[in-house]
């Protein structure tokens, strides 16, 4: 048994018990334990702080994503970069452990109650972590920060690093998201020009134009939809249209125990969420929505549509009509010429804003067992990784080979697709694990880099990422995970899914008393108890 493990190895043999079936994948050599034992260092990045005498090995995972031809996850270009480097910085060796990406949290939890864990782990998950930090698995690296990572506390900030906080302790180090944005609207710009119309800028002028758009059909198209909407039963919900008709001086309890998240169910009892559901009712009842938009569960019909040129407008993921495979964007512009999608922010809310939920700041979180021997290797190892040239080389190669800088973006030369310099995920996040997306070190680069991601569509993406930022924020920060949704979640989610698809297809003269009736159930199934525990959480997380 490994010094300091034992309590950690007993709290952890029901987790071990549980998944000993994957265990014989874990003897993969990781070994957390030091060559010697750790050397003494100075805050910062000083001399004696980057160049100990005692040689160690930094273990640390990676994720195989078992892509075809991928290289040698140990030994390859990357690798090779970061032993070249920090490795002979601080005379260290980095040794990489590879995880299945579709088994991460699994393999994670046997390599943990086992001891065999690398030095550096992380996961996506945020109840996993809550789960180590409880049973005593994990580092508290707040004081190792201190003396090790000012670069990376610096890069960071307090609003990423919070999100690795549990119970006053730094268990985790977030990565940093650099793309938050979420969900935008569309629409057929070609068909508002055609009909002398401005452009949307609030839920009523939006209605006005569906209106427009079904009587006129500016489209020539035969079954016009003005707006396109999908049921997709796994995540239900209205978008960002809620935004139009939420009150903006909700208190900052009701705002983090109501407010929708992407792993929440629809926010029943939020202030003016039912207002929204009727919106989509009065359109759904007067033809100006997608006619089978329960069925279609996976948003095809809706991609065929708006390929097709029926679809007037349409809200989505930032991004969606831009993505490749071909896009609906690429199908439009090919079977109707000329035709034109542009973002719009139509959802202004009683402040005269247009609220915009996306993402958190923070990406995966980064661990540290308790069992390992070398955390002050591990912050100095994220805090080497913040220095703007090793991020640049992690997520591009080298300038002239890889990647050619173009108004101050690399673009790459495709010599990172293939080989020993296959990068088998964008931008290399596998191996530059701080950032999760593209980094540059300045906003504008970044979206000007995510833009040339998308070959023929750079100026449309660049629009369609200022648009989504507009008015932009982030979920409530909880750093309790709620037990109460974990188990729930399933069941609320088919629930609400088919609390949508009544309300939306109601009679208006009926929709005020179904809403209440579906509501009650909803709570009595366990949405009273998901809500009375965030509830807790809040009040517990601000002392009250």
């Amino acid at each position: 048994m490994k010094v300091g493990a034992s309590r950690w190895i007993s709290m952890a043999l029901a987790t071990l018990m549980i998944v000993s079936t994957l265990a014989a994948c874990s003897s993969n050599g990781a070994n957390k334990s030091s060559d010697t034992e750790p050397a003494s260092s100075t805050p910062g990045n000083t001399a004696s702080d980057s160049a100990p005498k005692e040689h160690r090995t930094l273990t640390v995972e990676v994720f195989d994503r078992g892509k075809p031809g991928q290289p040698d996850l140990n030994n390859n270009y990357w690798t090779k970069y970061i032993n070249d480097n920090f490795g002979k910085q601080y005379n260290a060796t980095v040794k990489f452990v590879t995880v299945p990406r579709s088994q991460e949290v699994e393999k994670l939890n046997v390599l943990m109650a086992s001891s065999d864990a690398p030095d550096i782990v992380f996961t996506y998950d945020a109840g996993t972590v809550y789960k180590f930090s409880q049973q005593g698995g994990l580092t508290d690296l707040g004081p190792v920060l201190e003396q090790h990572g000012t670069d990376l506390v610096n890069y960071l900030g307090e609003e990423i690093l919070k999100y690795g906080k549990i119970d006053g302790k730094q268990y985790a180090i977030p990565g940093k998201r650099t793309v938050l944005a979420g969900f935008n609207t569309f629409i057929r710009k070609d068909w508002l020009d055609k009909l002398s119309l401005p452009v949307p800028t609030t839920a009523e002028q939006f209605y006005d134009t569906m209106v427009a758009f079904k009587e006129k059909n500016p489209g020539n198209v035969t079954g016009v939809i003005p707006f396109g909407y999908s049921l997709n039963s796994a995540t239900p919900g209205l978008g960002d249209l809620i935004e139009a008709f939420k009150p903006s001086n909700l208190t900052e309890q009701q705002f983090a125990t109501l407010q929708p998240n992407s792993v929440r169910t629809p926010p029943w009892t939020m202030p003016g969420y039912d207002k929204a559901v009727q919106f989509m009712n009065k359109m759904f009842n007067e033809g100006l929505i997608s006619p089978n938009f329960t069925t279609d569960k996976d948003g095809k019909q809706l991609d065929a549509d708006i390929s097709n040129g029926k679809v007037g407008a349409f809200s989505t993921n930032w991004d969606g009509p831009y993505r490749t495979a071909p896009g609906n964007y690429t199908n439009l512009k090919t079977n109707v010429p000329g035709a034109e999608l542009i973002p719009i922010n139509p959802w202004q809310n009683d402040a005269g804003k247009h609220p915009k939920q996306g993402y958190s700041p923070n990406g995966m979180f980064i661990l540290v067992p308790t069992f390992s021997k070398n955390a002050d290797l591990a912050v100095q190892y994220l805090n080497w990784m913040v220095d703007p040239k090793n991020t640049l080389f992690l997520q591009n190669g080298e300038e002239g080979v890889d990647f050619n800088m173009v108004n101050g973006v690399p673009v790459q030369t495709g010599t990172t697709t293939s080989g020993d310099k296959m990068m088998t995920v964008a931008n290399n996040l596998d191996y530059d694990i701080l950032s999760n997306g593209i980094e540059l070190g300045d906003p504008q680069k970044n979206a000007a880099a995510i833009s040339a991601g998308y070959p023929g569509f750079e100026k449309e993406v660049e629009e369609a990422l200022k648009v989504a930022m507009t008015d932009y924020y982030a979920p409530y920060y909880f750093s309790i995970p709620n037990s109460a949704e974990a188990k729930y979640h399933g069941q609320l989610t088919s629930l609400s899914a088919q609390m949508l698809a009544k309300l939306i297809f109601a009679k208006p003269a009926e929709f005020d008393g179904l809403y209440k009736t579906l509501v009650e159930q909803y709570m009595e199934q366990g949405g009273k108890a998901v809500e009375d525990e965030f509830i807790k959480n809040y009040e517990t997380q601000n002392g009250q």
